[in-house]
């Protein structure tokens, strides 16, 4: 068999991508809304066995058929788009393939949180725009029947979740089944004004949502609620058996979350070094600070400095706020000296919703829709300001939105040379590592306000370089739930509220924790090689936009791509 043509070659490449592309967007209505597409706003993810055959069918076609294309036979950028259709296709297929996703239950990425949060991203402007709206709350029955289908599934198997990510699930549940349906978050376009309706079609709009949350989203839930505390919790996995370690295959399956994350294929106990020696020169770090700033001596009395002192706290939920917008902001004004190419929209920060922030992590970040209309959105935890330390509001800032995953985000949507999938998904590995780089990179760019602010640093640095020690003793090794919220109490900044609900959420997502420290450390390591063979030649802004040119490609790929610019910008012989 001949290969085709190169010219061939790529049109077969890019018909393939959009083939993924559109395939992902199917199975996932919730996302293309969420990225602007509103083609699905009236459905949801059809979770049931056999629409997760179909998929899982649909992934190995595309891996094989992106396989079977000669890479030669492509140019550079659809080389490089290659390798990443292969990879993205991969690590879908593994997470996929585990079904790890049919039975665990997160307390901050569930059904309980993201149906909630669908108002925040889908736009009512028409008459039509509510109906979807509509139909896609009287869908919530469906979705939910399949989650509690999905649970029992699982619990046939022997995977059930573990007690405490489940306890946590079960109060964020309950509280939104006691809530009127016109008092739902849901509910909230049904209380605004919609220009150009007439007083008819908003009022039917108006009874139409409130009556499907009344009468089908409260009661799903009602049921969900029910098989969470009447048939999951009674046989729930004690916290001393928290990690995969003690499901069926529970080995195996870490395995392929693992690599379905970070691309990498790693044994989890060299990830567990890893983690440690970093842990050991963050250790040091902590107390040089300490030493100078607090005038504090070792690990244990600069930490609990930093906890202790009531003054490094935040007062209230309004200066949590209004610190993160002026964070943002000087960010913003900052990137042009060391980016060569930025993105046309800015970011916002907006607030995590009150129902579900006091089981949320500290913020988050949005990606701006593909064509630009709505920019990225930096949403910052104002629950219990008074545990909030002022310390790490830049440094979490500096991660979240800018020159962090909204820059890297914002940046690969508006690639348009590249293939739609390239430019909005991409490597775990690769964008949370960016972000966790862009925390000590906003320390070179003078962003941080001062010493104190760069104890936000190490904090953030400790908490990621644990997550691989945490993750992998839990999933790999056998650890408690106690043994690792010990480690992180002994070794980072985090109070005792939020180091529970992060090994909680290592519990719940196994693997995704894996991500950020993998992905910085090859970061780092490929600046430092550009930075020894091109010596006086390394420039900051176009080493940045080498990195940030082919969207969140897999380290491998990335490591590829800075090779190649170090030749291109070495002197000629």
């Amino acid at each position: 068999m001949t290969s085709p043509a190169p010219a061939a070659a790529a049109v077969d490449f890019r018909a393939l991508a959009e083939a993924f592309w559109q395939d992902f967007l199917r199975h996932s209505p919730t996302f293309a809304t969420r990225i602007g597409d509103r083609r699905f706003d009236d459905r949801l993810e059809d979770i049931s066995g056999p629409a997760r055959n179909a998929r899982i069918a649909s992934l190995r076609a595309t891996i094989e058929a992106a396989v079977a294309l000669e890479g030669d036979d492509l140019g550079p950028v659809d080389r490089v788009s290659r390798s990443m259709l292969i990879e993205e296709a991969t690590g879908q297929l593994l997470a996929l393939e585990t079904r790890v996703d049919e039975w665990s239950v997160n307390p901050i990425d569930g059904p309980q949180t993201w149906v909630v949060d669908i108002v925040d991203d889908q736009a009512i402007e028409t008459v039509e725009d509510g109906r979807r709206l509509v139909a896609r709350a009287q869908a919530v029955g469906v979705y939910m029947d399949q989650a509690i289908d999905a649970l029992r599934r699982g619990m046939a198997r022997g995977c059930v979740a573990s007690v405490t990510p489940l306890e946590r699930v079960i109060e964020e549940v309950r509280l939104l089944v006691d809530v009127p349906a016109e008092s739902w978050r849901l509910a909230t376009p049904a209380r605004h004004e919609h220009a150009g309706w007439d007083a008819g079609d908003l009022a039917r709009f108006r009874t139409a949502l409130v009556d499907a949350i009344e009468r089908i989203v409260i009661p799903a839930f009602g049921r969900y609620l029910d098989v969470l505390e009447q048939e999951i919790l009674p046989v729930a996995r004690p916290s001393d058996r928290a990690g995969l370690l003690h499901v069926p295959d529970g080995e195996a399956i870490y395995r392929a979350l693992a690599r379905s994350h970070t691309g990498l294929d790693i044994e989890p106990r060299t990830i567990h070094e890893i983690g440690l020696r970093d842990i050991e020169r963050i250790d040091e770090a902590f107390e040089d600070l300490g030493a100078r700033v607090l005038g504090v001596h070792g690990l244990e009395a600069t930490l609990a400095a930093l906890q202790s002192n009531p003054a490094f706290r935040f007062g209230g939920a309004d200066e949590v706020f209004e610190t993160a917008a002026r964070t943002v902001a000087r960010a913003e004004a900052a990137v042009p000296a060391w980016f060569g190419r930025l993105p046309a929209v800015s970011c916002e920060v907006w607030r995590i919703p009150a129902e579900s922030a006091a089981h949320q992590t500290l913020a988050y970040y949005a990606w701006p829709t593909l064509d630009g209309t709505r920019p990225g959105r930096y949403y910052i935890n104002l629950h219990a300001p008074e545990t909030r330390p002022r310390y790490e509001a830049e440094a979490l800032a500096f991660h979240e939105a800018v020159p962090g995953h909204h820059l890297q985000m914002a940046l690969a949507a508006e690639l348009r040379n590249l293939p739609t999938f390239q430019r909005m998904l991409g490597s775990n590995a690769f964008a949370e590592g960016w972000a966790l780089y862009a925390e000590r990179l906003a320390d070179e760019m003078g962003l941080y306000s001062s010493d104190m602010d760069r104890f936000g640093i190490l904090s953030f640095d400790a908490w990621r370089a644990s997550r691989l020690v945490v993750d992998t003793g839990l999933h790999a090794m056998g650890w408690t739930r106690d043994q690792a919220i010990a480690f992180m109490r002994e070794h980072t900044a985090l109070d005792d509220g939020n180091i529970a609900n992060e090994v909680d959420r290592y519990i719940a997502w196994p693997g995704q924790a894996l991500a950020y420290k993998l992905g910085q450390l090859e970061i780092l390591r490929l600046r430092a090689r550009a930075e020894a063979a091109l010596g006086d030649r390394f420039d900051i802004r176009a080493f940045h936009d080498a990195v940030l040119g082919s969207g969140a490609v897999g380290l491998a790929t990335l490591a590829g791509i800075v090779e190649d610019w170090i030749a291109s910008a070495s002197p000629r012989a």
